[in-house]
């Protein structure tokens, strides 16, 4: 993993994101991270993203699992049936 500061990567853009497809690049300011440069190989990646720093379906899932926990679920075989339905 690379670290490197933000007039470093304003100065040298396009060699950071080609360096990003083989990991992660930690921008820094003042010494302190500040961002993370990502490579993207392809949508569902792009789409995981974005769900993963969603407040809103973060908020989802958390209400989904909490009602799990205190109902117990739904059967597979339920699931399923009402998944094909």
């Amino acid at each position: 993993m690379k670290i490197a500061p933000v007039a470093e990567i304003k100065a040298h853009l396009s060699a950071y994101l080609k360096d990003s497809e083989k990991g992660p690049i930690i921008i820094t300011r003042n010494g302190k991270p500040v961002a993370v440069l990502l490579g993207i190989t392809d949508q569902d990646e792009i789409e995981r993203l974005a769900l993963a720093y969603s407040p809103k379906f973060q908020s989802l899932l958390t209400r989904g699992r909490r009602q799990i926990q205190e109902t117990g679920g739904i059967s597979h075989e339920d699931f399923w049936k009402d998944v094909q339905s």
